[in-house]
């Protein structure tokens, strides 16, 4: 893990947000096609709307989601919404993207589709990460239900969990699919979440999911 700081957020967002084109132009030099996945909330927006505006041949990069809550996609939880509004625009209008929900179904009966479409794109090209005070990433929260399916070497792609005390299912990418990324980003903002990291290193990777998937890994960070 090899953390960077950085003075103000604003900064950290234009410095990732070309780290990150910069990443995606060395893959396509050698790849035909080439996979960003990104998380929802609120702390990557800044770090999309530079990223969007980028040149690149994004009709060749695929777009997904890290995790998302198994809401329709214009629900305002939907991280997917996120992505239409603030990187899925301009020229990066022109990537690919592999929905997560699907009408219809629970997230558990998803999963396995999911999975099928999602493997074709493994490994990932280049993720970005983002963490809770409670040391979760993408939805891989500690004590969910489905959480040691999540985390096994063998697991799916795609795995369904459920947070306790939320009402909303969710899906996310696997352990195995985030740590397996060529290039790895992490983005935390504030003391709380610094000092969280730092203790999620001590943990178990049940405990402290996030200290499971950071080998290699560039934390970026701004109070």
């Amino acid at each position: 893990m090899n953390l960077i700081e950085y003075a103000d957020r604003e900064i950290l967002a234009m410095d990732v947000a070309n780290l990150l084109a910069g990443e995606l132009k060395n893959a396509l030099l050698s790849h035909d096609s080439v996979s960003l996945a990104v998380p929802g909330g609120t702390t990557p927006g800044p770090v999309f709307d530079s990223l969007s505006g980028v040149h690149l041949d994004w009709s060749r990069v695929h777009v997904m989601l890290t995790d998302e809550r198994w809401v329709a996609p214009d629900h305002p939880m939907s991280n997917a919404g996120l992505l239409r509004e603030r990187l899925l625009v301009g020229p990066a209008a022109a990537a690919s993207c592999t929905p997560f929900f699907i009408d219809g179904v629970t997230a558990a009966e998803a999963a396995e589709n999911l999975s099928l479409k999602i493997e074709s794109h493994l490994p990932l090209s280049v993720v970005v990460m983002g963490m809770g005070a409670d040391m979760h990433t993408a939805s891989l929260f500690p004590d969910a239900i489905g959480l040691k399916a999540a985390m096994a070497d063998n697991a799916p792609a795609v795995c369904p969990i459920d947070v306790v005390g939320q009402d909303i299912g969710r899906i996310t990418l696997s352990r195995r699919v985030l740590q397996g990324a060529m290039s790895k980003h992490l983005i935390i903002f504030g003391e709380e979440k610094r000092a969280a990291l730092e203790r999620a290193m001590t943990l178990s990777a049940l405990e402290a999911p996030v200290g499971a998937v950071l080998t290699d890994a560039k934390v970026h960070w701004a109070a």
